[in-house]
């Protein structure tokens, strides 16, 4: 279970992501010679990034730049901008935008393109059962043979199969199925996105039935590398600049008030 980046003996209660080392110290880059700083985001991937009722953009991608800005002390020089998802690349490959906070997935390909930050968020796999379950770590031993629900052909499945093979999988092919299995008791307990179960959970929809366990599990090899800022490929400086800005923002504790303002369940 190594894989699992050291998660899986991890006790069931959620918490405040924090991917720094206290005891680092990453040097303030010096920001003057930069005349205005443009993030640019998405219009449509709630809760990060969206219009709101009043048609303003707002969302956590939103707050969280706005907060580098004021580590960076570039407020008056910092701007957003969101625009729909097939048109940010073009955005930035013409000058329209100086970073790009957006969820651009962290790849070979994206790479050559882009400089990114470190990670500010990673998405774990989680367990959710029926309050009335009891399972006790290792959880890997305790859901041999349990009836694990799991969306089909997804990367959550794959991880299943790998890392809890004695589980019995049961796959689904529609989330709202999947839920209502667990919900009416057809099945032991769910395995999946971390992020999007939180919100289940937090929603009517699942009449208070059901709770986390164990985890979290974060697998890079199935669920990739989390989100980060991305600049242009010659602009290392301001890369190193979020580094420093992401990491203060991570000890000072804004993070965390972000992080509970737009994920009040926490799927860590």
């Amino acid at each position: 279970m190594t894989a699992l980046a050291g998660s899986a003996a991890r006790a069931a209660e959620p918490s405040i992501p924090n991917y720094w080392d206290e005891r680092e110290r990453l040097p303030k880059p010096d920001l003057s010679g930069v005349e205005r700083l443009r993030f640019l985001t998405t219009i449509d991937f709630p809760p990060f990034s969206f219009l709101d009722g009043q048609g303003r953009l707002s969302g956590f991608h939103v707050d969280l730049a706005r907060e580098v800005c004021r580590e960076l002390d570039i407020v008056a020089r910092c701007q957003i901008q969101g625009l729909p998802w097939d048109e940010l690349d073009t955005a930035m490959a013409t000058g329209q935008g100086e970073a790009l906070i957006a969820g651009t997935p962290i790849n070979a390909q994206t790479r050559e393109s882009y400089l990114f930050s470190r990670p500010y968020l990673r998405f774990p796999a989680r367990f959710i059962v029926r309050k009335s379950t009891t399972l006790y770590e290792p959880l890997y031993k305790a859901i041999d043979g349990k009836r694990t629900g799991v969306m089909a052909g997804t990367a959550h499945e794959a991880m299943l199969r790998r890392y809890f093979p004695d589980a019995k999988a049961v796959t689904f092919t529609k989330p709202e199925w999947l839920q209502d299995a667990l919900r009416e008791g057809r099945i032991d307990g769910i395995f999946g996105d971390g992020m999007r179960l939180s919100f289940w959970l937090a929603g009517s929809a699942s009449q208070n039935c059901c709770r986390f366990a164990g985890g979290p599990y974060l697998a890079p090899e199935f669920l990739g590398s989390g989100l980060a800022i991305a600049v242009k490929r010659d602009d290392a400086v301001l890369a190193r600049a979020f580094d420093f800005a992401l990491r203060e923002i991570s000890v000072n504790g804004t993070f965390a008030e972000l992080y509970l303002k737009y994920f009040p369940v926490s799927f860590y």
